[in-house]
């Protein structure tokens, strides 16, 4: 009976619902078609495979990329890929949550949402769009900043194509692309913490900078963590932001496992090369998360996973 009562429930509750379940199921065939169809193409990282042939090398691929012919390059892409993609999220986490606690000390909402609105706009921006932009900004001969190199005195330089600029450059460019956007999450988070803490503290005689140590910072911790993990998920995808800016003159800080996995596996048609590169990509992303989340339980008791 109590089978029957629990399945006669669920049916109730899937016919209440159902209009949601038929908003979700867009977002689910879009994810099993684009996410997880794809993954039966993983087999391909032990083939020696190319649009002409297709022979079963187990691990050769692995092993041509960790010791073999292709390893410098793969162990460049390895550290550049990691390097950027860490800097990148500790920087996110740094400036969004300093923006966040900046617009939330904003009495004027006009004034915050106008600010909002300007640092979120960038985010609309597709990475060729914001690229173009940048590169007209940077150029040699008539960009703003060589404008004011050479009106100050200096000489004009290509910034995008010197090693000692671009990565700062690449920084810079994603945090002005994406901070107002982090910013939301934190915004968010900040609304949900009860002003009656503030004013017990100021009756405390505690200052702004004392109500943020230890209120405003400690409720967002978790939040701070969960995106933090949720984002480490992802530091070894980054493609676009990179392949945008790259060029011959930067490979060595610019090229990461993503353009070289490109390189190898659709310029140069090694498709079962490309994918073990992808592969490996993958897992590392994988324990990445894992390593963080056992930190967290370790640190805090509780798991996100």
């Amino acid at each position: 009976m109590g089978a029957k009562r629990d399945f006669a429930m669920t049916r109730r509750k899937l016919r209440n619902d159902r209009m949601y379940y038929l908003m979700f199921l867009p977002v689910l065939a879009f994810t099993l078609v684009f996410c997880y169809a794809p993954m039966v193409g993983v087999s391909l990282a032990f083939f020696k495979f190319t649009p002409f042939k297709r022979r079963f090398i187990g691990l050769d691929n692995f092993l041509d990329l960790f010791s073999g012919i292709k390893s410098t390059n793969f162990w460049r892409a390895f550290g550049n890929t990691l390097f950027l993609s860490v800097s990148n999220l500790i920087l996110a986490t740094i400036i969004s949550v300093a923006f966040a606690l900046l617009l939330n000390e904003l009495v004027s909402r006009r004034l915050k949402g106008g600010v909002q609105t300007i640092l979120y706009l960038p985010h609309f921006m597709s990475w060729v769009v914001v690229a173009s932009i940048f590169t007209i900004i940077l150029s040699p001969q008539n960009g703003f900043v060589n404008n004011l190199v050479v009106f100050f005195g200096g000489q004009p330089s290509y910034f995008l194509a010197e090693e000692k600029w671009w990565t700062p450059i690449y920084l810079f460019i994603c945090r002005w692309r994406d901070t107002g956007w982090g910013t939301i999450i934190y915004l968010a988070a900040l609304s949900g913490i009860s002003p009656e803490l503030y004013e017990a503290a100021e009756v405390d005689g505690a200052g702004k900078w004392r109500q943020a140590i230890s209120i405003t910072l400690p409720a967002l911790s978790v939040t701070i963590i969960t995106v933090f993990i949720l984002q480490l998920g992802k530091v070894m995808n980054i493609f676009e932001s990179v392949f945008v800016l790259q060029n011959p003159n930067v490979l060595n800080v610019s090229d990461v496992l993503t353009t070289f996995a490109y390189r190898i596996g659709i310029q140069q048609a090694d498709y079962g090369m490309g994918t073990a590169i992808d592969l490996f990509k993958s897992f590392i992303g994988l324990g990445l998360v894992l390593i963080t989340d056992a930190a967290n339980k370790k640190i805090r008791g509780s798991s996100f996973l």
